[in-house]
């Protein structure tokens, strides 16, 4: 008599997120120049109602090669006003904003990841505008955050791996990285990862 049991077990979505770091720092080791034990870092991704006006925005923070804390939040734009397109590209709507915090009142939460630390996104040039011209908007101080004018970009360092394009979707798929994109959280874990296996 042969008896088969099946058993299902529930890990916990920090759990896997753990997981998965300690499998790239497995899988790239560790090296003089890139002591993954040691990193740390936020990575941040903004997606925009219209211009540089943010209605959402996702952050990772990394410490010691591990996702410690995420954060995700949908953000009012000024006059809860979308640009078509931009709703194409992310599938947010005004309904969806309508009641949700303005950026000034999303920002506490901002400031307080990525003060003072490394900053990382995928083509940091725009993320990084968003924040300095929304800030301004609402006449608060960029130099506060002490973060740098320039964030490190996981798209110039995939670029320069050879990644042609180099678009967040293209990393993601070579790397084997889990990726909804456009989703602020998912862009901004993925980004993390890639910083991670440069």
């Amino acid at each position: 008599l042969i008896l088969h049991f099946q058993v299902t077990i529930t890990i916990p979505l920090q759990i896997i997120h753990i997981l998965t770091s300690l499998s790239a720092l497995v899988w790239y080791g560790i090296s003089s120049n890139n002591n993954l034990f040691f990193m740390n870092f936020v990575a941040v991704d903004f997606e925009t109602a219209s211009g540089y006006h943010p209605c959402s925005v996702g952050i990772v923070t990394v410490e010691n090669g591990i996702i410690v804390d995420e954060f995700v939040t949908l953000i009012k734009p000024p006059r809860n006003e979308y640009n078509p397109y931009t709703i194409a590209v992310h599938g947010i709507y005004p309904r969806d904003t309508v009641n949700a915090k303005t950026f000034v009142q999303v920002y506490p939460e901002i400031k307080k990841r990525l003060q003072n630390r490394v900053v990382v996104a995928h083509n940091e040039s725009f993320d990084r505008n968003v924040l300095i011209k929304s800030m301004a908007h609402y006449g608060l101080d960029y130099e506060e955050l002490n973060i740098g004018s320039r964030w490190e970009c996981t798209v110039k360092i995939y670029k320069a791996k050879g990644f042609k394009p180099a678009k967040l979707s293209d990393c993601c798929r070579g790397m084997k990285i889990e990726l909804n994109h456009h989703e602020a959280l998912s862009d901004a874990r993925a980004c993390a990862k890639l910083y991670l296996m440069r």
